[in-house]
């Protein structure tokens, strides 16, 4: 299996957490700081190739009853621009709740949406082995 990629996207920033090898443990990676979409889409795309995922795995801010708001359509565009620029698969999950949990693990500091980057991650490998 390889390393998995995950974004957890934000008006303002971008955290990223990275899979090991194996595809189950999930570790905080870096926080990108938003600048335009297609630059952000490039950094995304970047540490995926320099960490060798074969999967990106994004997280979409569903609201309570399943629906995509606001954020969540940001979030799909998101998706979107990068299914145009690479051929890693790109999938979606329900990251609701990620950053709560993240600041449940540690108070906010800089590195606090790359940890809900890997409350995303971790729910979604968890996921994949039950």
């Amino acid at each position: 299996m390889s390393r998995i990629l995950a974004v957890d996207p934000g008006d303002k920033r971008h955290g990223l957490a990275i899979s090991d090898p194996t595809g189950l443990i999930a570790r905080p990676l870096l926080v990108l700081e938003h600048t335009s979409r297609a630059a952000d889409v490039r950094e995304i795309v970047l540490a995926a190739e320099k960490h060798e995922a074969g999967t990106i795995v994004v997280g979409i801010p569903y609201d309570i009853e399943g629906n995509p708001g606001p954020q969540a359509r940001k979030a799909l565009r998101l998706v979107e621009a990068l299914c145009e620029i690479t051929s890693i698969p790109v999938l979606t999950w329900d990251e609701s709740g990620s950053t709560q949990a993240a600041l449940q693990i540690r108070k906010s500091d800089q590195l606090l949406d790359a940890r809900a980057a890997a409350v995303i991650l971790q729910e979604y490998l968890n996921a994949q082995t039950d």
